[in-house]
């Protein structure tokens, strides 16, 4: 049977990660006994992790997973690792704020032998017009730096088979902040089977956003940097 892995990196989400919980949960059960949702706790200062503590107690499938603070991308590499590292044949991500719907999941699950990648594309999206020009920006940036062109590079709503994945996940570094769109570029890029298909994406269901124009401009010029860097070390991997 096969064995799905879903890692969501959390962090400062108290008043989210018991919904969020509740949402994905289901969806393990009914792919295996052997299926695990992985919570890390990216070194919270509320009472996140507590939570996640509390909630595994009647739920043997949940394994909440406490670390340093390193930020999403590398918590995110942390959980491809860990599951990789436990056996999973497939491997699914999303984010723990709320805004994805697992009610979509089962599309993706019923492609997951045809593609490596099945990833969401954020289609009438309602978290604000400063997340919007992120991923904007992110795909002009790919195609400038890596000339390969990713409908949505950073969605948070992907499944993947882990052995494809844990070809590519050397080239990123260990704690890298854009992981997910130097997940996507390695794919396309490396020539694997990708799909995208629209997903549902709402607003944040708790906690504020931080992201605002300054932020952007920082992400796009740290982006074109790093990604000049990664490509190299694309390219020297062939």
């Amino acid at each position: 049977m096969d064995k799905l892995y879903i890692v969501i990196p959390a962090y400062n989400e108290q008043d989210n990660i018991e919904d969020v919980v509740k949402d994905w949960y289901p969806v393990v059960e009914k792919t295996g006994e052997e299926s695990r949702l992985v919570i890390i706790d990216d070194g919270s200062k509320d009472a996140t992790y507590a939570k996640l503590q509390e909630l595994a107690k009647d739920r043997p499938q949940l394994e909440p997973i406490h670390k340093e603070n390193g930020g999403h991308g590398a918590t995110i590499l942390y959980g491809y690792r860990y599951a990789i590292d436990k056996g999973a044949n497939y491997i699914f991500q999303t984010d723990s704020d709320g805004q994805t719907l697992p009610s979509e999941f089962d599309e993706f699950w019923n492609m997951r032998e045809e593609y490596d990648m099945v990833i969401g594309h954020r289609k009438g999206r309602q978290d604000g017009f400063s997340r919007v020009v992120v991923t904007k920006v992110l795909k002009a940036v790919c195609l400038l730096c890596f000339h390969v062109n990713v409908q949505d590079a950073n969605t948070p709503f992907r499944l993947m088979k882990a052995e494809s994945l844990n070809k590519e996940i050397g080239l990123i570094p260990q704690d890298y902040n854009l992981s997910n769109v130097v997940v996507s570029v390695l794919f396309i890029k490396k020539g694997y089977k990708v799909k995208y298909l629209p997903i549902t994406f709402r607003p944040r269901q708790g906690g504020v956003n931080s992201i605002n124009l300054k932020k952007i401009a920082k992400i796009g010029q740290k982006a074109v940097k790093d990604f000049i860097q990664i490509n190299k070390i694309i390219k020297a991997s062939k």
